[in-house]
C-alpha cells in the first residue's frame, strides 16, 4: 500500500450509503516531524491509496527511501501519474488498484504515532484486475503483496476460502444446542 497526497502547490464510485472507509497508520521522521504525506493529507484532506502487486514491490520501496521533506517520490522513481475524479491528488498509473479517499478522521496516539481513517470516495481498477462477470478481484492477475512488519512483506500467491455460516448451520454442524439465554 502506498499513499500519495499533494502539495498546495504541486472508474466506479463508491455508493453514499456504503461508503467504506481506509485505515492507514503514519509516524513520524527520526527528526520527530510528520512525514510529507502526513503534513499534506491534514492540509488538504485528500489522499489516494494504491494497492501495491508483485510488480510494483520494487519501487514501492523506492519511494519510500527518506527523501527530504518536499522532493516528491512520483518524480524521483518516474512514476506516471493520472488524474483523479473526485479528489485533487493525482493518482499512480501503474497502481493495479488506486482509491480517492477523503480525511475522515485522524486519532493521534503520542508523539509520532497517529491513525488516519479516510472515506473511500472512488475505486480505480487496472484493466484486467476485476473479473467482470462474477465482480470479484482476479488474483491471478493482481498478485497482490501485504507488509508484514520491519522490512518483511508476503507475496499472496495462495488464497483459500471459508465460508461463513448462520448461527443455525454452526449448531447443526457442531451437534449443539441453543443456549438458555442466560449468561455464564
Amino acid at each position: 500500500m502506498a499513499a500519495s497526497t499533494r502539495r498546495l502547490l504541486a472508474s466506479s464510485t463508491c455508493s453514499p450509503k456504503i461508503r467504506p472507509f481506509w485505515c492507514s497508520a503514519c509516524s513520524t521522521r527520526p527528526i520527530t516531524a510528520p512525514k510529507d504525506t502526513t503534513r499534506n493529507i491534514h492540509r488538504s484532506g485528500q489522499f489516494v491509496v494504491h494497492m501495491v502487486d508483485e510488480a510494483l514491490a520494487a519501487t514501492m520501496n523506492d519511494c519510500a527511501v527518506d527523501f527530504p521533506s518536499g522532493s516528491s517520490e512520483v518524480e524521483a522513481t518516474g512514476l506516471e501519474t493520472l488524474p483523479s475524479v473526485d479528489v485533487a491528488v493525482p493518482r499512480l498509473a501503474a497502481a493495479p488498484f488506486a482509491l480517492e479517499c477523503r480525511q475522515h478522521v485522524a486519532l493521534a496516539f503520542g508523539p509520532g504515532r497517529e491513525l488516519l481513517v479516510g472515506e473511500v470516495l472512488r475505486l480505480h481498477a487496472r484493466e484486467g484486475m476485476i473479473d467482470r462477470e462474477k465482480m470479484y478481484v482476479d488474483f491471478d492477475a493482481y498478485r497482490p503483496i501485504g507488509r508484514l512488519f520491519g522490512n518483511l512483506y508476503a507475496a499472496q500467491r495462495d488464497t483459500f476460502a471459508l465460508t461463513r455460516e448462520s448461527h443455525a448451520q454452526w449448531l447443526a454442524r457442531n451437534g449443539a444446542r441453543e443456549p438458555s439465554g442466560e449468561s455464564q
